[in-house]
C-alpha cells in the first residue's frame, strides 16, 4: 500500500473554501468499522481515510457526532473514482428536498 501511494499525485484546488484532493492510487478499502452509540439530537458522521500529502499515506479519521439540522441530511466524506483518479468529496449537509 505504501509503495502504491508513494507515487500518488495530490492536487489541492480551492472550491467554495474547501480543498479538493485528487490522487492516483485508491485509498484503502474496506473502511474501519466503528460502533458509536446513538445520542439524542445528534447524527453520527462516518469515519473516512484522509490522505496525508506530507507523509504520502492515508490515515483514518474517526467518525464523530454533529448536531442534527432540521430539513437537512448529512452526506459523509468519501473517495470516488473519476477519470482514472480518486477524488475526495468532503462531508457536507444537504437539504432533504435535494435543493
Amino acid at each position: 500500500m505504501a509503495i502504491a501511494l508513494a507515487g500518488a499525485l495530490v492536487v489541492p484546488l480551492a472550491v467554495n473554501a474547501t480543498a479538493v484532493i485528487i490522487i492516483d492510487a485508491a485509498p484503502p478499502a474496506p473502511p474501519v468499522y466503528e460502533q458509536m452509540p446513538a445520542r439524542q439530537g445528534y447524527i453520527i458522521t462516518p469515519g473516512y481515510y484522509r490522505y496525508e500529502a506530507d507523509r504520502r499515506e492515508p490515515t483514518w479519521v474517526k467518525g464523530d457526532y454533529l448536531a442534527e439540522r432540521r430539513g437537512e441530511h448529512y452526506v459523509g466524506s468519501e473517495w470516488r473514482a473519476r477519470d482514472g483518479k480518486y477524488h475526495f468529496d468532503e462531508g457536507r449537509w444537504e437539504k432533504k428536498d435535494g435543493k
